[in-house]
């Protein structure tokens, strides 16, 4: 059960604003839905547990894309072991990545990047991770959510995601563990929607969902 005060999602967002802008959304579509604007090459969610082995498998699948390839890093490196797992990342990456970090405005760089390139994010997870430490509520991260979906959608440029699975182990008993899990499967949830495939790696096994 979410804990009360979560926005659960696109609709909700659409609801809660509906008041104010005389919009009512008619639902989301996930995965059905036209999409609007110039067609992107190719869209692509891959999520897992930790150590499954998504990164490495995303990597592969974007270095087989062709095209400059471009790595968008969520992460920052405010502890050693956070640094040490950065290197190691980057150590996985050959030379013909070009490398961006961003903590926040992933949806910003998607927009910019060349037409006919890969971009490659990684990973979903410690970005909502920085939005809820910049201070943002449940409602403007979903926010944030959204705008990363229709910049995929919209986008000129191959683009690969991945993020943490993190709803299947047991409830978390803190309320900040609990809404961290919660707005992850959101953005999880709204993502896996804009991309054209999806896949879940365990053990370092893919298998395709979507």
């Amino acid at each position: 059960m979410f804990p009360s005060g979560i926005i659960h999602g696109k609709q909700d967002l659409q609801a809660m604003n509906a008041s104010s802008n005389g919009y009512a959304g008619a639902g989301s579509g996930r995965g059905h839905m036209e999409r609007s604007g110039p067609l992107h090459r190719k869209s692509v969610f891959v999520m897992g547990g930790a150590r499954s082995g998504k990164s490495a498998f995303a990597l592969k699948l974007a270095e087989s894309i062709g095209g400059k390839r471009i790595y968008v890093a969520t992460a920052e490196a405010l502890d050693g072991e956070m640094d040490e797992r950065i290197g190691r990342h980057r150590k996985e990456r050959s030379a013909s990545w070009e490398t961006v970090e961003e903590p926040l405005d992933i949806a910003g760089k998607l927009s910019g990047a060349s037409t006919g390139s890969v971009v490659l994010i990684d990973c979903l997870t410690l970005w909502v991770n920085n939005l809820v430490s910049s201070g943002l509520d449940d409602g403007r991260v979903v926010e944030e959510a959204l705008r990363l979906s229709e910049a995929i959608k919209g986008s000129r440029s191959s683009v690969i995601a991945v993020s943490n699975e993190l709803g299947l182990g047991i409830v978390p008993e803190n309320s900040l563990a609990r809404r961290f899990r919660d707005l992850s499967g959101i953005v999880n949830r709204e993502v896996a929607g804009a991309c054209e495939e999806v896949y879940f790696v365990a053990a370092g096994i893919s298998l395709r969902m979507k």
